[in-house]
């Protein structure tokens, strides 16, 4: 395997945090980064947030935090909410489609989100096990 294109995943406060200090004793980004198992990218990454706030610079941030970045806007929830309980023997598909059609065959919500929002609602049925589907 090629050394640069080793992967380094997400660092740790504390491997950020033996990083600049093996970077300030030493003086070496290359050994500091070899020392700590990071790239020497994210040394530089990190560097300017380091010289601005210093050791308590290097914690985890407010942008690490989990987002919802896929959820739906509420009038496309209520939508769904509203075709599901108008007509119940609609699956995820055919209410997405139906959605779609709807938008000048613009897809507006996949059949998974169509699930998501009608499992929130308490509108999808609930899973069990062993039993087949009734035709």
């Amino acid at each position: 395997m090629s050394p640069k294109r080793t992967y380094f995943g997400f660092s740790t406060p504390q491997q950020r945090r033996f990083l600049f200090e093996t970077w300030e004793a030493s003086g070496s980004v290359t050994q500091s980064c070899q020392k700590a198992r990071v790239s020497r990218g994210l040394f530089y990454y990190w560097k300017p947030r380091f010289e601005a706030e210093g050791y308590a610079g290097l914690e985890d941030f407010e942008s690490r935090v989990a987002h919802k970045l896929n959820r739906k806007a509420e009038p496309i929830r209520q939508e769904v909410i509203n075709l599901r309980r108008t007509h119940p023997d609609w699956g995820k598909a055919r209410i997405s489609q139906e959605m779609a059609k709807a938008n000048n065959w613009v897809p507006v919500v996949s059949p998974n989100a169509v699930k998501h929002i009608l499992e929130e609602a308490g509108l999808w049925p609930e899973k069990t096990t062993g039993e087949k589907k009734s035709s």
